[in-house]
């Protein structure tokens, strides 16, 4: 039976991602044990690692400062199957607009930017196309894949699914090849997911998508 850590900042309610990982485990057929943990070595014995979304960037630098962080360096670096959701791929960059000074893991160079908000009044006033886009950006939205992919994301190949967003703030990887899906809001185009390697991470919530989360939770938990 494979570990899956959760890793847990202290930050938020991880039951919703807990309950998406068992059921997808037993769509998959791949019994899985689930353990919430902000233990660095726990995180460091597991098979695969999740980081779900959960409170703000700056918090999360904190937290990873811990011995949270080179943990989870350490499962990178040594090839166990990784997945961000929404903080969770945020933190796998350098720093963020949302708290400037702070550092995230660093395992790829780039940033994560603010989306801006809704056009001022002047704009709105002149009939400009993006009148009414709200931030956050919250609600389902199509991502398109934007280049072959082997792992978790290749199970969305050939296809252009609705899945589930929350969020103010977006990657924006030094490398764009990094990217492979983006979504549209508005004016903005924004990463919704990366892979490369052994790490996935999407900026949409698997564990909020229904059945289409859950297939790409099944091709992780299966891969």
């Amino acid at each position: 039976m494979q570990s899956i850590a959760l890793v847990d900042f202290g930050m938020g309610n991880l039951r919703s991602v807990e309950r998406a990982l068992l059921q997808a485990a037993g769509d998959a057929g791949a019994p899985c044990a689930v353990t919430r943990t902000g233990d660095p070595e726990v995180i460091a014995r597991a098979d695969k690692v999740v980081v779900p979304g959960q409170g703000a960037f700056r918090d999360c630098a904190a937290a990873l400062q811990s011995g949270i962080g080179e943990a989870l360096r350490e499962q990178i670096r040594k090839g166990t199957p990784y997945l961000g959701i929404c903080l969770g791929m945020q933190a796998l960059f350098d720093s963020s607009e949302e708290a400037e000074g702070a550092r995230g893991l660093g395992v790829f160079p780039g940033t994560v930017k603010r989306l801006t908000p809704e056009p001022s009044v002047a704009e709105a006033t002149a009939g400009g196309p993006w009148v009414g886009i709200k931030i956050p950006h919250m609600g389902w939205n199509r991502i398109a894949i934007t280049r072959d992919v082997a792992g978790p994301l290749g199970v969305f190949a050939g296809e252009s699914p609705f899945v589930y967003f929350v969020h103010s703030y977006h990657a924006v990887p030094r490398d764009p090849a990094l990217v492979a899906a983006t979504t549209e809001h508005g004016p903005h185009q924004i990463t919704a997911a990366i892979e490369r390697d052994n790490v996935t991470a999407t900026q949409f919530h698997p564990e909020k998508s229904q059945e289409t989360g859950l297939r790409l939770l099944v091709r992780f938990l299966d891969g």
